[in-house]
C-alpha cells in the first residue's frame, strides 16, 4: 500500500514537531571560559547504577553486570553510565580530572568511563561505540583502553607505570588527535584518539572490579571536573525532560477511543531513551504501555547473589510516569538472561529459594508502580520430542527452575509473584503458540491445569515473532486461540510482535503491514485481549539486527524505519483501530 503525499506529510510534520520539542529540553548549564567545571556537585548521580552519593562524594560498588549469549555461554561486560545525569557537549579540545580513593593495593580495578556514544543493547547483546576507559589497575598501574565502535574489545590498551594507591588524581585530556594522560600532575604518556569523541559529546560511566574479595567496598568518586582547552568550548548538559508532548493523531490515541481498556505498547530501552531525542518523542507520544526490554531481566538487575540495582529499570518507572503510561514488567523467571552465579547450585531447595527471593525482592520493589507482569517466560521446551515422551511440552534444557522443581515451579512463580504485588495482572509469555500444532495444544493443556490448581494466572502473551515467512499465521488461527483462553477465563495479548522482511520480498513491507494490523485487529475484536505491543518500535534499535558483523546492520522489522520514519505498517495500524 501507497502512502498518499499528504499523509506523508501529516505523519513528517507530527515527528518533527515532537522531535523539536524534545530537543529543546535539554538544559545547558556553562559554556567555556577555561574555568574547571563541577560535575559532582549540584548535579543528578542518584540514578547512576551502582553508586551511592553522601555529601557530594559518590562511592562506586562492584556491579560486574555481564550479558550471556543465549545458550549461557560468554559473559560480555555490560558496566553502566549515568544517563540521567549530566555529560558534555564540546566543540574542540577537553580535559577531565578524576579524584580517586581507595584505589589500588590489589583491590581491582577503579575506572572512569568516557563515552562518545552511548552503547546499545540489542536484546542481551551489546554494541560497543567509541568511548574511553581510564582507571587504576589492582598492582597500582593506570589502564587506558580505547574503542572504536568496530568490535567488542577494545581497539588500543596501554598500561602506564604508576604506582598509585590510595587517593590519586587522574586527568584525561582530548587534544587534537591524542590522549593525554596525567597522574597527581605527572605526565604519564599519550595514546592515539581514533575520533571517539568526535560528535562533540561525552557521557560517563564509573565502573568497580569485584577483584578477588567479593566483600570489597569498592572506591570512591570525591571531585571530577571538566575544563575546555585553546578556549574552545565545552557545555555540561543536564539530563533531558521525560515527559513528551502528546498528539492526537498516534496510536496511544486511537487505542483511548476503543470503547474498553485497551493499550498499544512497545518494548524500550533506556539508553536510546535518554539519548535520542527523536525516540523519546516517539516512544512517549505514540504508546500507552512499555515493556522493558532489557532492564528488568535479572541479568541486568540482580548481577551477584545479594546484589541487586534498579537504577536503570526505575528509569523507564519514571519514563512512564512522566507520559501516564502503563508498564508491563518483563520478566521474573526465564532460563535465558541469567546471571552466572544463579546456575552454579545444584541443590534443589536452594534453586527454589533463589527464584523466590528474587521474585519476593523484584516484584515488591516495583509494587504499585507497574500493570503486568510477564512472571513466566517462554516455559515451552523446543524439543519436538518433549511432546511426546511425558514431558508435557515443558522447557528441560538449560532452566535450572525446572530441573530442581519440575511443573511446581511456574506453580511457584505465579504464587510468590501474587504475593509480592497483589494488584498487578499476571501473564505467561511464550513464542510461536500462534499456529496450531503441538506446542500451542501443550501451552493450552499448562494454562489448564494452572487454573485448575489455582494458580493466580491472569493471562498469556503471544509474542508473535515473525522470522520468517513460516512465521506468518492466519490471524483466524490467532483468534481461535484468543477464544479457547477466553473459555478458560484468561486473558490474551500480543506481547512482542516484530515482522523482519528480506531484500528478495517483493511485498516485504504490505505483508509486514498486512500482518501487524490484522493481529491488532483480532485483539480490537476479542474482549479478552487487552493489549497489542511490537518488540521495539523503530529499526535503529531493533533486536533482529544482524549482530554477526559490526557495527550490526539494522533490519526491516518494526513499524520506524531506522531513520525514525514510519512505514506503511504504521499507517495500516492506525486504520485498524480507526475500523475497529
Amino acid at each position: 500500500m501507497d502512502l498518499g503525499g499528504g499523509t506523508w506529510q501529516r505523519l513528517a510534520a507530527v515527528v518533527f514537531v515532537m522531535a523539536v520539542a524534545a530537543g529543546c529540553t535539554g538544559q545547558d548549564e556553562g559554556a567555556g571560559g577555561g574555568n574547571d567545571q563541577d560535575l559532582l556537585r549540584n548535579h543528578d548521580w542518584t540514578q547512576m547504577p551502582g553508586t551511592t552519593q553522601r555529601n557530594g562524594i559518590l562511592r562506586v560498588s562492584a556491579l560486574d553486570r555481564r550479558i550471556v549469549e543465549q545458550d549461557s555461554s560468554g559473559g560480555q561486560p555490560n558496566p553502566p553510565l549515568n544517563l540521567a545525569g549530566p555529560h558534555l557537549r564540546s566543540d574542540g579540545d577537553f580535559t577531565v580530572t578524576a579524584r580517586m580513593s581507595g584505589v589500588g593495593d590489589h583491590y581491582g580495578g577503579s575506572w572512569l568511563r568516557l563515552y562518545g556514544r552511548v552503547p546499545v543493547i540489542y536484546d542481551e547483546w551489546r554494541q560497543e561505540r567509541p568511548s574511553l576507559r581510564v582507571g587504576v589497575t589492582g598492582d597500582g598501574q593506570v589502564k587506558v583502553q580505547i574503542w572504536d565502535g568496530e568490535g567488542d574489545e577494545p581497539a588500543v590498551s596501554k598500561d602506564f607505570d604508576c604506582g598509585c594507591s590510595g587517593t590519586v588524581e587522574l586527568a584525561i585530556s582530548s587534544i587534537g588527535n591524542t590522549f593525554r594522560v596525567k597522574a597527581d600532575g605527572r605526565q604519564l604518556g599519550t595514546v592515539q584518539d581514533p575520533g571517539v569523541f568526535a560528535e562533540g559529546t561525552v557521557w560517563f560511566g564509573l565502573e568497580a572490579d569485584a577483584g578477588e574479595d567479593e566483600r570489597r567496598e569498592g572506591w570512591r568518586l570525591t571531585q571530577l571536573t571538566a575544563r575546555p582547552e585553546s578556549g574552545d568550548s565545552l557545555r555540561v548538559i543536564k539530563a533531558p525532560q521525560l515527559r513528551q508532548e502528546q498528539s492526537h493523531d498516534s496510536l496511544r490515541a486511537r487505542a483511548a477511543d476503543v470503547g474498553r481498556p485497551f493499550d498499544v505498547g512497545t518494548a524500550l530501552a533506556e539508553n536510546p531513551l535518554l539519548t535520542d531525542s527523536r525516540y523519546r518523542a516517539l516512544a512517549g507520544s505514540q504508546f500507552s504501555m512499555l515493556t522493558p526490554e532489557n532492564a528488568f531481566k535479572p541479568q541486568f538487575l540482580h548481577p551477584r547473589r545479594g546484589v541487586y540495582d534498579f537504577r536503570d529499570a526505575d528509569l523507564l518507572i519514571r519514563f512512564a510516569r512522566a507520559n501516564g503510561m502503563k508498564v508491563h514488567a518483563h520478566t521474573l523467571v526465564w532460563h535465558e538472561a541469567l546471571p552466572n552465579w544463579m546456575r552454579k547450585n545444584d541443590d534443589p531447595e536452594e534453586v527454589r529459594q533463589t527464584m523466590l527471593r528474587h521474585i519476593a525482592m523484584v516484584a515488591g520493589h516495583f509494587k504499585g508502580k507497574v500493570a503486568e507482569w510477564d512472571v513466566v517466560n517462554e516455559p515451552m521446551s523446543d524439543d519436538e520430542k518433549s511432546y511426546t515422551n511425558g514431558d508435557l511440552g515443558l522447557r528441560s534444557e538449560q532452566s535450572p527452575w525446572f530441573e530442581a522443581m519440575g511443573e511446581e515451579y511456574i506453580d511457584e512463580a505465579f504464587r510468590a509473584a501474587h504475593r509480592a504485588d497483589p494488584k498487578a495482572r499476571l501473564f505467561l509469555n511464550e513464542y510461536g503458540v500462534e499456529e496450531e500444532g503441538e506446542r500451542w495444544d501443550a501451552l493450552y493443556d499448562l494454562v489448564k491445569r494452572l487454573k485448575e490448581r489455582g494458580v493466580p494466572i491472569d493471562g498469556v502473551g503471544f509474542q508473535n515473532h515473525e522470522y520468517a515467512p513460516s512465521d506468518r499465521i492466519d490471524p483466524e488461527t490467532f483468534r481461535s486461540h484468543v477464544r479457547d483462553l477466553a473459555e478458560l477465563g484468561v486473558q490474551a495479548r500480543v506481547s512482542e510482535m516484530d515482522v523482519p522482511i528480506g531484500e528478495d520480498e517483493e511485498y516485504g513491507r504490505q505483508t509486514q503491514a498486512d500482518e501487524m494490523a490484522d493481529k491488532l485487529r483480532v485483539c480490537l475484536e476479542e474482549p479478552n485481549c487487552t493489549s497489542f505491543s511490537t518488540w521495539g518500535f523503530t529499526d535503529r534499535y531493533g533486536s533482529t539486527a544482524d549482530t554477526k558483523i559490526y557495527p550490526p546492520r539494522t533490519a526491516d522489522s518494526l513499524p520506524w524505519d531506522a531513520a525514525l520514519r514510519p512505514k506503511v505498517a504504521y499507517e495500516r495500524m492506525l486504520e485498524a483501530f480507526d475500523e475497529a
